[in-house]
């Protein structure tokens, strides 16, 4: 038996990246008949069935440590959100829904602040900062001086990592600059991970070094967060954490209620514009509950 991890399935057949190569494999009927189907990203044991042709057989599915919906993939490790410095400018409420979508789906998160060399003012810093000081690994780079290229490396080691963050902010440079060894063209990389319009449908993993994998997947791309309760947001807010059970009123909102924890920490350990931005979408979230009423 020969251990791998399943990178793409399309078609009732599901390829197995392994140390002897990837192999084209069917899955056995057992798993339909208990009812359990191959994900992308799913450790799996395989029989070789033809080596030259690189064929066998999907035997086993080794245990799962998630199992993600949104997009349909399993141990999966972290989101990288990836936003420019400039060019284009960055847009934090775009940055903020990003993080709930990958808090929402517990993951562990780095930011990446891309094209620090066209910040001339290093307005980046106190973005950073308001991040950091939120709780999050913020890594700022330039894929074209190379500054941060190696830190963003390391931390894509041994993962696999869900790339995200909007058109232009240059991820594919990025990848290209920590794994130069990829020999996948900046275009390549582009339509796989920067979501241009020829989109996959299915989630697929694309191999950076040993032990390493993005995932390459149309999920992550649409910024709805209306299947979020409003009343669960304040969950997805990291720096919220300390506080959000010290509140006087038992499902407090933050928002309108006296003797509010979170409210008292607006300004200390809460960021003031984060905190507005989450009174704006608690807003938006309510105003689509009641339509749907």
């Amino acid at each position: 038996m020969l251990e791998g991890v399943i990178v793409k399935g399309i078609g009732g057949f599901y390829y197995i990246d392994t140390k002897r190569g990837v192999f084209e494999t069917r899955a056995r009927g057992i798993f339909r008949k208990e009812g359990i189907r191959p994900t992308v990203g799913d450790h799996v044991k395989i029989s070789i069935l033809d080596e030259k042709n690189k064929k066998g057989s999907l035997d086993e599915i080794l245990p799962r440590r998630n199992e993600l919906i949104r997009p349909k993939v399993s141990n999966v490790d972290q989101a990288v959100i990836v936003f420019a410095a400039k060019s284009p400018d960055m847009n934090l409420d775009l940055l903020d829904r990003f993080l709930l979508l990958a808090e929402e789906q517990e993951l562990e998160i780095i930011i990446v602040l891309n094209k620090i060399d066209k910040d001339k003012n290093q307005d980046y810093e106190e973005v950073a900062k308001i991040y950091r000081q939120a709780g999050y690994l913020v890594i700022c780079t330039s894929a074209e001086s190379g500054n941060g290229v190696e830190e963003l490396r390391q931390a894509l080691e041994h993962s696999i990592s869900v790339f995200a963050g909007p058109s232009g902010v240059g991820k594919s440079s990025l990848i290209n600059a920590a794994f130069p060894g990829l020999e996948l063209s900046t275009g390549e990389l582009s339509q796989k991970i920067q979501r241009g319009r020829h989109t996959t449908r299915h989630a697929e993993l694309i191999r950076i070094t040993e032990n390493s994998y993005i995932v390459d997947s149309p999920g992550f791309t649409s910024l709805f967060l209306n299947h979020i309760p409003s009343e669960k947001l304040q969950y997805y807010f990291k720096e919220f954490e300390p506080f959000v059970h010290e509140c006087y009123y038992h499902g407090c909102m933050h928002i309108n209620e006296p003797d509010c924890v979170v409210k008292a920490q607006i300004g200390k350990a809460i960021n003031p514009m984060r905190y507005e931005r989450y009174v704006n979408i608690v807003q938006e979230l309510k105003k689509e509950e009641e339509r749907k009423k």
